[in-house]
């Protein structure tokens, strides 16, 4: 992910702009220089706010946390104050560059502070500790021996990912849950102070000011989101129905029913929002050959650095630059035994100057290797958009960020696992192609819906349609809307079920890793008709294609500078972000669902 550093934006007198009473009419030119000096200073705000949240992340303590909360206070105050200024070129004919600056000075923050300083100071310290609750959260039982053992989402991710005990799989998933409540003050005085402070610079509450980055009227935004969602429903729809079926036979009817939704402890997955780690329990043609990526990763021995290297190749193989030295020195890629830290992964230039890091906690596994590849997409945009003006370092909006790494994910092929040495020999048969597309569809399909509902149901917060006392109510209810998910114990408003999802309480915007999903396949679309290739969309993998990669590029140079429609026409043709790619994409697999599927019953 992209940690959320331009949002959590910080207040200096660094600018020092004159009042609107100062300056008198304004004009053209004193806007160009208005914009001129706030890259200065956004730069070296941002980059001290950068450099506190890194520390905060990668040592926990209530020190760091008060030192990232103060320096955000100082953006968030900046970022008012600049914003207001701003209105005083409002009606003005503005050079293209000018405008649009101060259009992403607007709309590029995902929280806007009050402009009284008590509030201000309030907000940035609420921020600081609902990420810090969720950073030290950890579930404390009793072992078998009656010992008590406490465990951080991490070590109970791993249990979620490999047990197949209904109960112990109830226990940790109600354990991780455990940490949310204290967060429910705090999350709704955040949204109170935030609603402010955006209605101080023009938006209507929050979730107006996320809307309206997108290039559109924010009415027009959710509608283009459903529109995504409804192309790709169907096949969600199929493999939800497929995977339900198996895992009523694992688990029994009577705890996962037909025409219900599925009790989301069972899913692999702490959230239920992807599915990849039950595999071997819906896996189509047990018996052919297995394609056991993170067995062939820990049988070869490849440490955290190394997986993190095998990532690099691929972004050099397509003619990209190498990383920077320092990339490799100031990254964190383990997890330190001697303190606490935000394991979850990513990307930074910590000073806006190519300085590339990843913060993770690597395991040798698949799904780590696949996620270092994502968070390389983060850095490589960085990397080709750095020497643009602050304002502009950005991507075209923030689902382009996600969905660079994920293209390119799509590219770790047998074909390519094979060329990397990973993998041996690939057997090719149709039946390891439903096995390998399932696996996919089991990451990237079965998370459409959820990237789509945690913003649907900030969007009612933050709108006031979801009232404090509804919190948890109106989050099950999107849960099985969407996903066909359901609370596997009973559930109250003495629960904050959103808080235990770390971009909540984080505040990060999250429709962008909906949008990605769709956006990854036209990306790889794109680069594999640079590519050449011929053949099922499947099939292509651009390792060591400079066309694709010069396509790519393109894209990359252009940052933010241009409407996100004139950056995903340099890469695709196109000006409408389209879910396409992702069925042609899955072809092979929805037929195959479709055939399995019949005689059940479906939906929920």
């Amino acid at each position: 992910m992209l940690p959320l550093l331009r949002a959590a934006c910080a207040a200096v007198a660094l600018l020092a702009l004159p009042s609107a009473a100062q300056q008198g009419k304004a004009t053209p030119e004193e806007a160009k220089q208005f914009v001129e000096r706030l890259n200065a200073d956004l730069k070296r705000l941002w980059t001290k706010q950068a450099t506190a949240e890194w520390i905060k992340s990668t040592y926990i303590t209530d020190d760091t946390e008060r030192n990232a909360a103060s320096i955000n206070e100082e953006v968030l105050a900046y970022l008012n104050q600049a914003i207001k200024d701003s209105r005083r070129f409002d009606g003005l004919k503005l050079d293209p560059d000018t405008a649009r600056m101060i259009h992403l000075l607007k709309v590029n923050s995902a929280i806007a502070a009050p402009s009284d300083a008590q509030k201000r100071s309030e907000l940035a310290s609420s921020a600081a500790k609902l990420e810090g609750l969720y950073g030290k959260g950890k579930y404390c039982s009793k072992d078998k021996a009656g010992k008590e053992l406490c465990r951080d989402l991490g070590q109970l991710s791993d249990v979620m990912a490999s047990s197949r005990n209904y109960d112990e799989l109830l226990d940790v998933w109600v354990g991780w849950h455990s940490i949310a409540p204290p967060m429910r003050p705090l999350y709704e005085r955040f949204v109170a102070l935030g609603n402010e402070g955006a209605k101080e610079i023009g938006f209507a509450n929050i979730g107006n000011l996320w809307k309206s980055a997108y290039d559109m009227p924010p009415e027009q935004f959710e509608q283009d989101t459903q529109r995504l969602w409804q192309q790709v429903k169907p096949l969600y729809d199929e493999l939800h129905c497929y995977v339900r079926a198996r895992l009523a036979k694992k688990y029994g009817a009577d705890k996962v029913p037909a025409g219900k939704p599925i009790p989301a402890h069972l899913l692999g997955n702490m959230w239920a929002q992807e599915w990849n780690n039950i595999y071997p329990l819906v896996e189509p043609y047990a018996g052919q050959a297995s394609l056991d990526v993170s067995a062939a990763i820990q049988k070869q021995r490849y440490d955290a650095k190394k997986m993190v290297q095998l990532g690099e190749k691929f972004f050099t193989s397509l003619g990209l630059k190498p990383l920077p030295a320092t990339f490799w020195e100031r990254s964190q890629f383990t997890q330190p035994r001697d303190r606490d830290v935000v394991c979850h992964a990513s990307a930074w230039d910590v000073t806006y100057d190519n300085d590339l890091r990843i913060k993770m906690c690597i395991k040798p596994t698949e799904e780590d290797l696949v996620t270092i590849h994502h968070e390389l997409g983060h850095d490589y945009y960085f990397t080709y958009y750095y020497t643009l003006p602050v304002l502009y370092q950005s991507g075209a909006h923030d689902g382009f960020h996600e969905a660079i790494g994920d293209a390119i994910t799509l590219s770790i092929t047998p074909g390519y696992l094979q060329q990397a040495g990973l993998l041996k020999s690939v057997p090719r048969n149709d039946k390891n192609l439903i096995n390998l597309q399932l696996k996919d569809a089991l990451e990237k399909v079965a998370f459409l819906p959820f990237g789509l509902l945690i913003d649907q149901w900030r969007w009612d917060v933050f709108a006031g349609k979801t009232a404090p006392e509804d919190y948890n109510k109106a989050w099950w209810a999107l849960r099985e809307k969407y996903q066909g998910v359901a609370a596997p114990v009973a559930r109250s408003e003495k629960d904050f079920d959103p808080g235990a999802k770390y971009h909540v309480p984080a505040n990060v915007p999250y429709t962008r890793y909906f949008l990605a999903r769709i956006l990854q396949f036209q990306f790889h679309k794109a680069m594999c008709e640079a590519a050449g290739h011929q053949g099922a969309l499947h099939e292509c993998s651009v390792y060591g294609n400079k066309e694709a990669g010069k396509r790519l590029q393109a894209m990359l140079e252009m940052g933010a500078s241009k409407p996100w429609p004139e950056a995903l026409q340099a890469m695709t043709g196109q000006r409408q972000m389209d879910a396409t790619p992702l069925l042609d994409y899955f072809s092979p697999l929805r037929s195959w669902l479709k055939e399995q599927n019949k005689g059940q019953q479906c939906g929920w």
